[in-house]
């Protein structure tokens, strides 16, 4: 039975129960409309299961496993007694679309979507160490001002770590001259065609036994 037939019927059976005197006929008319109603919720039931529930779908989440990164080149810096300021030539930078990393010796920031490009500075080895947790990157409409915090007071000769080569070992258990031969073929690496020419020659006149002192020529 239609649900427009069940309702019409339902409707004409309330109106005969309002006028109805006897108590038989009374009961019979109650008892059919409530058949009817409950026809009528079980056809509501059947209707409301057949219509498809709505599929949820998660957001759309946009996946890309390799960013291109342009590293910074354009950059200067100054330092005092407690900290190291670097400035970055980079105009457009969203403060929000910034990572950054910053270790004990050395520092790693990104800068995404400016302009349409990812820029990269990192430093990977710091010429000392520095507090992290104090260091911050401070963004203005033209540029970006990285601060590091030294982690001791004192001056840096340069923002990058550089062994000093012609230093001689220190190891009390190595053989002195071990020290200063290391020194030699450090300088022998570094040097032109004329130092290598020397240094060669001061090598094996040391080995011949000819000079007893390899350094001796240079003091």
């Amino acid at each position: 039975m239609a649900a427009n037939d069940l309702a019409l019927d339902l409707e004409e059976l309330q109106q005969l129960h309002s006028i109805a005197k006897r108590p038989r006929v009374l009961s019979l008319i109650s008892s059919e409309i409530r058949n009817l109603e409950k026809l009528s919720k079980d056809g509501a039931s059947v209707s409301s299961s057949q219509i498809p529930a709505p599929v949820l779908t998660a957001a759309k989440v946009i996946h890309n496993p390799s960013l291109n990164y342009v590293s910074v080149s354009s950059f200067s810096w100054d330092q005092d007694n407690d900290k190291v300021k670097i400035y970055l030539s980079l105009e457009g930078v969203d403060q929000e679309k910034m990572e950054t990393d910053f270790k004990p010796m050395s520092f790693d920031a990104k800068f995404h979507d400016v302009h349409g490009k990812n820029y990269r500075f990192s430093l990977p080895k710091l010429n000392k160490e520095i507090v992290p947790e104090k260091c911050k990157v401070l963004v203005k409409p033209t540029r970006v001002v990285i601060t590091l915090f030294k982690a001791s007071k004192g001056n840096w000769l340069d923002l990058h770590y550089k062994e000093d080569k012609l230093k001689p070992s220190l190891d009390k258990e190595k053989d002195p001259m071990a020290g200063i031969m290391d020194m030699m073929k450090n300088m022998y690496e570094d040097g032109d065609e004329e130092m290598k020419k020397t240094i060669a020659k001061a090598w094996t006149d040391a080995r011949s036994g000819k000079a007893s002192d390899p350094l001796k020529r240079y003091t």
